[in-house]
């Protein structure tokens, strides 16, 4: 760790020093890493580093190391850093994110000095989770949601999520279902299309949920894609990282439910002057476009993704079909 770093953290927690807990994990294609730090004579026990460090020749999982990859993913953590320096301290604890302790860029490097959500409450990660943890989640997702409805992205992506269109044109270009192919761009704007617009996780997977030990509480992490967008592109990214293919389409209705009851009483709770009927009306209808939206990147990047199921191939030509039905229309 460079002096400086070790200087800022230490600044930030009055820890008189500090010492290597743990790494928790590298960073995607060797961009750093986020440790876990114990500190010596301060208040807090430990803390959660974030350091981004540019790569001299990066080592993408699936191949994809080109010049726009690398510039995508500065930004992202840009991104972040302007998050937590301007946005985050708008989560309560209904959407508990991490508290932002310091940012220190340094030449090509970034430091993030998080409080530690496992000495907070949420030391918890899963990879499966049951129907209430699901819940959970979601309730979290309509909760930041409501936070943020209708306001502008400053300094964050103009459009949020990982896999937007106008930043994986190589994704695109490699994507061989030509009628999904085709309607990228319809799909695309018929999310940005919505008159209700909010800031959006854009990562919103289950890895990124931290839980407390009971599960009735949950935290989240990781906003290099935050932005702005339909909430919609959360919810159905989220339900399909954590439920199975055979489970997507009979707990659909459950899930939209919860989501949908938690954002009425979140936006009552916000005083955000929205009709909520027709933004349920709205979101809704596009739920099927998000997921859509997501599977048009993932068949581009990953074709043999386990993701790519026959349910999401429904979704995709149910899509595919009312875009030419409205199309016709006109």
């Amino acid at each position: 760790m460079q002096a400086q770093f070790k200087t800022t953290i230490l600044n930030a927690t009055g820890a008189t020093d500090l010492f290597e807990i743990e790494v928790i994990q590298s960073l995607w294609s060797g961009y750093g890493k986020i440790v876990r730090y114990g500190l010596t004579h301060s208040t807090m026990a430990s803390v959660v580093v974030k350091q981004v460090h540019w790569p001299q020749q990066t080592q993408h999982p699936r191949g994809w190391n080109t010049d726009l990859s690398h510039r995508r993913k500065i930004k992202s953590y840009q991104v972040e850093s302007a998050w937590y320096a301007q946005w985050g301290s708008r989560c309560d604890d209904r959407c508990r994110i991490p508290r932002c302790l310091a940012l220190q860029p340094q030449g090509d490097d970034v430091l993030m000095v998080l409080e530690d959500l496992n000495a907070a409450g949420y030391p918890v990660s899963h990879t499966q989770v049951s129907t209430a943890q699901i819940h959970t989640c979601l309730s979290w997702l309509a909760n930041f949601h409501a936070t943020f409805m209708h306001v502008q992205a400053t300094d964050l992506w103009a459009v949020g999520t990982y896999w937007h269109l106008d930043t994986r044109p190589d994704e695109w270009a490699a994507l061989d279902d030509i009628a999904l192919k085709q309607a990228a761009g319809q799909i695309d704007q018929k999310l940005r299309d919505s008159p209700f617009q909010t800031l959006v996780h854009g990562d919103a997977k289950l890895a990124n949920f931290c839980f407390s030990d009971d599960g009735q509480q949950v935290a989240a992490v990781d906003f290099q894609y935050v932005g702005g967008g339909c909430g919609m592109k959360d919810v159905a990214y989220f339900i399909g990282s954590c439920v199975s293919e055979s489970a997507c389409e009979a707990s659909e209705a459950e899930c939209l439910a919860v989501y949908f009851s938690a954002l009425k009483q979140a936006l009552g709770r916000h005083n955000q002057p929205v009709d909520v009927v027709a933004l349920e009306q709205d979101w809704r209808s596009l739920y099927p476009v998000a997921w859509t939206d997501f599977h048009r990147f993932l068949k581009g990047w990953s074709p043999g993704h386990w993701k790519i199921n026959a349910y999401s191939e429904r979704v995709a030509r149910g899509v595919l079909a009312q875009l030419s039905a409205d199309r016709e229309g006109k």
